[in-house]
């Protein structure tokens, strides 16, 4: 039976491969950059390295088949991010734009967003501090396993008194969007290509709308 359960170290490899095999959109990611290994060294691992303790998993009979990672302070993990994290990872990764090659293409641009990371380049953790990064892959899908896992970030951070949070999610990740509004997540002006949302701590417990 499934279960949520605390991040634990021996996690780190099952959740880097469901990290890759969701990173496109909430579909297999594999094989789309020039190497796999970059979506969790951006989305991910700085996230298991900065807040360990904010991190939950979806078991189900020992597999880990979904997480939620958070930064509960987007700002300082963002300075952290670009000052102490990134630039000895980002320098295995050269950027190649090469207009024929779409791996490349695509490649360059995770890594020129990796390298824009930091305190204040995004607006929304102004009035929405912590951020989070939730995948989950198709067979734990479709069964209520996205909202616990938000059910308990949020739990803690209002222990914490953390007053908000929020996420970007892709703009053509459609099912992805009707989750957030669902759980009562405001949508937030966004860049185009995504769309962030926001939800304030300070209301009614829990999540909004079911």
């Amino acid at each position: 039976m499934a279960s949520i359960r605390p991040f634990r170290p021996e996690d780190e490899a099952a959740l880097s491969s469901v990290c890759i095999r969701t990173a496109d959109a909430g579909s297999d990611a594999t094989g789309i950059l020039t190497d796999d290994e970059i979506w969790p060294e951006v989305f991910l691992r700085p996230y298991l390295a900065r807040h360990p303790d904010d991190a939950f998993v979806v078991d189900d009979e020992g597999e880990a088949v979904g997480y939620l990672v958070c930064a509960p302070d987007t700002r300082s993990f963002e300075d952290w991010f670009s000052t102490s994290w990134w630039p000895e990872r980002g320098a295995r990764w050269t950027p190649d734009v090469d207009a024929a090659d779409l791996r490349a293409e695509r490649t360059a641009g995770i890594l020129r967003y990796a390298a824009a990371r930091r305190a204040g380049a995004e607006p929304y953790g102004d009035a929405y501090p912590a951020h989070l990064h939730i995948d989950l892959l198709p067979q734990a899908q479709g069964q209520g396993w996205g909202r616990r896992l938000i059910d308990a970030l949020i739990e803690t951070l209002r222990e914490r008194g953390v007053p908000g949070v929020h996420l970007v999610a892709d703009a053509t990740n459609t099912s992805a969007l009707a989750f957030y509004d669902r759980l009562g997540f405001v949508r937030l002006p966004s860049h185009e290509g995504v769309q962030a949302f926001g939800m304030s701590l300070s209301g009614p417990e829990g999540p909004g709308p079911r």
